[in-house]
């Protein structure tokens, strides 16, 4: 039993970090003076709904040439900026390069946008197999779906 749990822990990290390194090489073709979001990489590498995991593979990526602070929230918001020595370090970063930010700080995303292109050939994830629900039995009724 604890083999079997081994096992699937070194699979799901193989994993992790094979999405890690994916986000990083994404990360790497981010143009000097633009921007992305979570949301845009996760989508580009078929895993729509991983914009959290996005971050936490930024995260991991301190100590490494990656340029993180090119990858902002949806809104053009610096929500990672916590993660870079001090609060106005990201921002900093950015303005270096040119970026502009509206009234409310946030990266003018009409303007410094960058969306990952399909030609960048990242082979996407494939899809999580969905366990079906429990067998339907003709002829009964299913309670658990029932609106009362």
């Amino acid at each position: 039993m604890a083999s079997e749990r081994s096992l699937k822990s070194n699979s799901d990290s193989q994993t992790e970090s094979d999405f890690y390194s994916r986000v990083w090489e994404v990360v790497d073709k981010i143009p000097l003076g633009r921007v992305t979001t979570y949301g845009l990489i996760a989508e580009h590498l078929g895993a729509r709904r991983s914009a959290r995991m996005v971050g936490w593979a930024l995260n991991a990526a301190s100590g490494l040439p990656v340029p993180c602070h090119r990858v902002v929230n949806r809104f053009g918001g610096l929500s990672g900026s916590l993660h870079f020595g001090g609060p106005f370090i990201m921002e900093d970063l950015l303005r270096s390069e040119g970026i502009e930010f509206d009234a409310d700080g946030c990266v003018m995303m009409n303007r410094f946008l960058w969306k990952p292109e399909s030609s960048l050939n990242f082979q996407a994830f494939p899809r999580r197999r969905v366990r079906p629900g429990p067998p339907r039995i003709p002829g009964k009724k299913r309670l658990y779906n029932r609106r009362f």
